[in-house]
C-alpha cells in the first residue's frame, strides 16, 4: 500500500512540476492553491462556452452566486457533520478599536493571533448548487426549474495532485422538480456529459461513485449512496493512469434539499433535485495532459469544438 501511495505521489508531483515549468500554473506557496496563466484560463472559458451551447436548448435560468454562503443556511444542511474536514469557515477580527493594538502586537511578536478571530456570517461555498436551494424555498412553477450555475467552491484537501485544488470552479445545471424530472435530468447529463468530453478527446469512463463522507456514519452513507446509484462520475486519467480523476459528476439528491429548504412542486409535494457539475480546472488539466500544453497544436476536431484558432 505504501509503495502504491508513493507511486501516486510521484505521478502527481511530476505533472505538477510540468505545469509549473510550463507556466500554466503559478505556485502560491500553499498546497492546492495556484494562479492560472492566460492560456489555462482561455481553455476554461472556451470549455464553458461549449457547456453553454450544449445546455441552451433547455432554456435554463442563469444565476451566479459568490463563493461565500450564508452561515445559517449552511448550518441547515448536514455538510458540517458529513464533511467537517473539507469545509471552510470565514473568520475575522470582531474586536473593538481598543483591542486592535494588542491584536497587532501578537502578530508582530509571532504569537497566535488567530485565536482572537471570530466566526463571520458566511462560509465558503462547498458546491456550486448550495447557495441556490435557500433561494428556492416555496412552490416551484409548473414543470419545475432548471438553473445554470457557476461558482468558485472551496474544499480543504491540500494535495500535490494538481487536479485536487482547494478552490476551483464548478459549472452546474440543477433541476428542481418531481422525482421523475430530477432523475431524468441526472441521467440525461450523464450521457450528454460523456458525449461532450469524448468529443474533445478525453477517454472518460462513467462510474458509480459516492461522496467522501466523514467517519463511521459516513461510511454507511457512502455505501447507501452507491447502492442506490445516486451519484455517477466521469473519470479520466490526468496525473495518474492508476487512479483516474473525476471531472464531471451527475447527482440525484432525492428530496434532501427539498425537505431541508421547504421546496415544493406545483402540486404541493416535496421537490426532488439533481445536478450535473463540470469541474472546469480539472477538465482543462485533462485536456492539457491529453493534447499537450500548446492548444494551437491540438487535434483539429478538438480545436473546432472549442473554437481555438
Amino acid at each position: 500500500m505504501c509503495d502504491n501511495l508513493d507511486s501516486l505521489d510521484a505521478d502527481y508531483k511530476k505533472y505538477q512540476k510540468e505545469l509549473l515549468d510550463a507556466g500554466l500554473l503559478v505556485s502560491c506557496g500553499v498546497s492546492g492553491v495556484y494562479g492560472l496563466s492566460g492560456t489555462f484560463e482561455d481553455i476554461i472559458e472556451r470549455f464553458e462556452r461549449y457547456v453553454t451551447r450544449m445546455g441552451e436548448h433547455l432554456k435554463p435560468e442563469v444565476v451566479r452566486f459568490p463563493p461565500i454562503l450564508n452561515r445559517q443556511n449552511y448550518l441547515k444542511t448536514n455538510h458540517i457533520e458529513t464533511f467537517p474536514n473539507l469545509m471552510g469557515s470565514v473568520h475575522s477580527f470582531l474586536g473593538s478599536e481598543k483591542e486592535v493594538p494588542e491584536f497587532a502586537r501578537k502578530k508582530i511578536e509571532g504569537e497566535d493571533w488567530s485565536r482572537d478571530l471570530g466566526a463571520t456570517e458566511v462560509m465558503m461555498v462547498p458546491a456550486a448548487c448550495y447557495p441556490l436551494y435557500p433561494t428556492a424555498t416555496g412552490t416551484l412553477p409548473q414543470g419545475g426549474r432548471i438553473v445554470d450555475l457557476r461558482a468558485f467552491v472551496f474544499r480543504h484537501e491540500p494535495s500535490p495532485d494538481p487536479a485536487r485544488m482547494q478552490i476551483f470552479r464548478q459549472r452546474e445545471y440543477v433541476r428542481l422538480g418531481t422525482p421523475e424530472e430530477a432523475l431524468s435530468h441526472r441521467d440525461y447529463w450523464l450521457k450528454r456529459g460523456e458525449e461532450m468530453l469524448r468529443a474533445v478527446g478525453l477517454d472518460v469512463t462513467p462510474v458509480v461513485a459516492n461522496d467522501p463522507f466523514f467517519g463511521r456514519g459516513g461510511r454507511v452513507m457512502a455505501a447507501t449512496q452507491r447502492e442506490q446509484a445516486l451519484k455517477f462520475e466521469l473519470v479520466v486519467p490526468v496525473a495518474s493512469t492508476e487512479k483516474p480523476t473525476a471531472v464531471t459528476s451527475s447527482n440525484y439528491h432525492l428530496d434532501y434539499f427539498g425537505k431541508t429548504f421547504d421546496i415544493k412542486t406545483a402540486d404541493g409535494a416535496v421537490a426532488h433535485t439533481a445536478c450535473v457539475g463540470f469541474g472546469l480546472e480539472r477538465i482543462a488539466l485533462a485536456l492539457f495532459k491529453k493534447h499537450g500544453f500548446t492548444p494551437a497544436k491540438w487535434p483539429a476536431e478538438v480545436r473546432g469544438i472549442l473554437d481555438i484558432s
